[in-house]
């Protein structure tokens, strides 16, 4: 095998992928299933969920924080 044919081998590897990855992301921006949280507007109702993981995120750092403090007392 000389280094063309290997050559030509990888090129047509990247160039493929190269393809899949357009036609992919051409089928997501055509159905509206774009990359990323600025797609759509913000509900109340998306808001209130994530205002609760944050206030579950605090209570469990919180909760590791009093842990850790009273294992190295």
């Amino acid at each position: 095998m000389n280094i063309e044919s290997i050559f030509n081998m990888i090129l047509r590897r990247l160039v493929g992928r190269a393809v899949n990855k357009g036609v992919d992301a051409g089928i997501n921006a055509v159905a509206g299933r774009g990359r990323g949280p600025g797609n759509r507007p913000e509900t109340s109702a998306d808001a209130e969920d994530r205002a609760e993981r944050e206030r579950i995120r605090a209570m469990r750092q919180e909760r590791r924080a009093r842990r850790a403090y009273r294992d190295n007392r």
